[in-house]
């Protein structure tokens, strides 16, 4: 009895150490945020689009560990949410993009009780349609579409319209950003149709004069389109204006003007997915990034504009007073927001665009 005891220990004792040893291997395999629980708030924004200071200063004022990642387009955003794979806390989605999260039930309206910067915040920046009350969103950065010139190769004043980028002495001069909203906003607003129209007419119009303005595009590039322009690759280019800042800051030879007419206003928010696993933290991160001493920080470091008015006047005279970031309001009404399009016309928009930039490879 006594060795069948012993034997029995033995076994009793293997039994627990592979337990053991399994629940290590377990633990091991599973996400930061089901490891350490409360502890990790885990952040989905685009790439290079927080100063790395407030992150390292945010997990030392708090305790919390943040686990950044990083997407390149609303839609990948979007798609990766929708999986449900990552439990992310928060993301910054732009306006279209909110109203199809909420339509796809992504989002967790936020306890406005819980937020203690909504005070700083413009009010024409607030209660925006596309999330009207804030329900779901808290405003991070907005900015406008626009041209950044070269003045080695364009004078002040040569390009004050959309219709000026078909000028025949930009042959091969023009970069493009690669974004089928944005590019095809460029062909519609160009024929002073709505940039967020469900008109197969205007559409099919739109991408008509894209096709008349192939000749004087030099590429159609993501990212890098800020680099190409800094090194004088290009004489013209689409982009928005946070981008156009970093350009500025690395070649003082360029220059970003919003043309007169049609065109977009931009706003990218904070947002709380439906994969959050941390709220305490969440709350935490918005309360921090609403501060005014971060939100201008932050808009520094990125040269997008604030949309916290007491941020914006921490901010130098020559940031905060600069009309080709923060535009005067005559400037500001002419432009509109993009609006969720449905799967439908997003197709459309991203089949047209796509039949353009093909032809620009021929």
């Amino acid at each position: 009895m006594k060795r069948l005891a012993w034997f029995s220990g033995i076994i009793l004792l293997i039994v627990v150490i592979l337990a053991g040893l399994n629940l290590v291997i377990f633990k091991a395999n599973q996400p930061k945020s089901d490891v350490q629980g409360n502890k990790t708030l885990i952040i989905f924004n685009w790439g290079d689009y927080i100063d790395p200071e407030l992150l390292t200063k945010f997990e030392k004022q708090t305790g919390y560990s943040v686990d950044y990642e990083t997407f390149d387009s609303n839609e990948a955003m979007f798609t990766k949410i929708k999986q449900g794979g990552t439990h992310y806390d928060l993301a910054i989605p732009s306006d279209y993009m909110i109203q199809k999260m909420k339509k796809a039930n992504l989002l967790v309206p936020l306890d406005h009780a819980k937020l203690t910067g909504l005070k700083n915040y413009d009010p024409q920046f607030m209660n925006l349609d596309f999330d009207k009350g804030n329900k779901y969103s808290v405003p991070y950065f907005w900015g406008t579409l626009g041209i950044v010139y070269n003045d080695k190769y364009v004078k002040p004043g040569e390009i004050k319209t959309w219709d000026d980028l078909w000028n025949p002495k930009w042959q091969n001069s023009i970069m493009l950003i690669d974004s089928a909203r944005d590019v095809m906003a460029v062909g519609l607003a160009s024929n002073n149709d709505s940039i967020n129209t469900k008109n197969a007419g205007e559409l099919a119009a739109a991408k008509g004069r894209l096709d008349a303005l192939m000749p004087n595009v030099k590429a159609i590039v993501g990212d890098e389109i800020k680099m190409y322009m800094a090194q004088d690759e290009a004489k013209i280019a689409l982009d928005f204006s946070g981008d156009a800042s970093q350009m500025i800051a690395e070649n003082s030879h360029l220059h970003y003007v919003v043309p007169q007419g049609k065109g977009n206003l931009w706003f990218d928010n904070i947002v709380m997915p439906k994969t959050v696993k941390n709220k305490k933290a969440a709350y935490a991160f918005i309360n921090f990034i609403s501060e005014p001493k971060n939100a201008a920080q932050n808009a520094e470091y990125n040269g997008y504009a604030t949309p916290n008015e007491a941020a914006k006047a921490l901010l130098p005279k020559s940031i905060r007073d600069d009309p080709q970031f923060y535009p005067s309001q005559s400037v500001i009404k002419q432009l509109r927001v993009y609006k969720d399009l449905g799967l439908y016309w997003t197709e459309e928009y991203n089949d047209l665009f796509l039949e353009f930039k093909m032809s620009t490879k021929r």
